[in-house]
């Protein structure tokens, strides 16, 4: 059984975004935005930080089970939650750059256990309002070295996210691979 505890509060207590579709456009009077992820064709779980999970206060038996994978995969939206993308601006390459946010980043929900607060995200989960150009999606090979490297930084002694799993979507992903303008498919994650 996966049952977490969830204690949102900055989907509850910030100005969201009226409008709810997931298209790419600037947004105005607001923090967040509610988006749906992307449902991917044949999820695989490749790895657990079992770590992170105990964090977080999932089991073993709960990191292992369908109901995990459905969430970490995007196939699924945890009962009574309201996934989110987040709105920020900043600058860019030097330049002030307006509106940014989360193009490929997904909050699902926060967590609250042993008194740490933990908000759970999903990263390449699809396109959101944030997502200027691009199809907010992720390949494996950029997945597989975030997933490895927030591990390590933390392990080092470095502030930094977590990573709680890596998973596979069993769809392909247009990615210019060598950045030489020959783009091929990669599998996403």
């Amino acid at each position: 059984m996966m049952k977490l505890n969830l204690n949102d509060t900055f989907n509850k207590q910030l100005q969201s975004d009226t409008d709810t579709s997931n298209t790419r456009r600037q947004v105005f009077g607001a923090c967040f935005s509610y988006v749906t992820p992307r449902v991917p064709s044949n999820p695989k779980l490749l790895h657990v930080a079992d770590e992170v999970a105990n964090l977080i206060g999932l089991s073993k038996e709960a990191v292992t089970s369908a109901k995990f994978l459905d969430i970490v995969s995007g196939g699924k939206v945890y009962p009574e939650t309201q996934p989110y993308a987040m709105a920020y601006a900043g600058h860019q390459f030097g330049n002030w750059a307006g509106q940014l946010g989360d193009g490929r980043a997904i909050n699902l929900f926060e967590v609250l256990h042993n008194n740490q607060r933990w908000a759970l995200q999903l990263k390449g989960a699809g396109e959101t309002p944030y997502s200027r150009n691009a199809d907010g999606l992720a390949v494996l090979r950029s997945s597989i070295r975030e997933h490895l490297c927030s591990e390590a930084m933390f392990h080092l002694g470095v502030p930094t996210t977590r990573s709680l799993s890596l998973v596979t979507t069993g769809d392909k992903v247009l990615r210019d691979i060598l950045y030489n303008g020959n783009p091929a498919y990669e599998d996403g994650a």
